[in-house]
């Protein structure tokens, strides 16, 4: 490899450190959002968290559905 060319991968690696540390303040962020709602207004972290997913995804349908699936299949078996 040379020189240049290890400048610019090292550059590379840099930038992708400076990514992963913006994703893990972020990651902190979320956690400290999640834990302070779930607090504050006594709401389950699993379902604040699913809820949060959904609107993000705008998938409430297709959310819906796989659930519907899970506990069809659920009676199946076990009903």
């Amino acid at each position: 490899m040379i020189l240049a060319d290890k400048d610019k991968v090292a550059a590379a690696v840099r930038e992708m450190s400076d990514s992963m540390l913006r994703i893990d303040a972020e990651r902190e962020l979320m956690k400290d959002i999640v834990d302070v709602t779930a607090e504050k207004y006594e709401i389950d972290k699993k379902h604040f968290r699913k809820i949060a997913s959904i609107y993000h995804k705008r998938n409430l349908d297709e959310a819906r559905s796989e659930s519907n699936e899970v506990f069809e299949l659920y009676e199946e078996l076990f009903i």
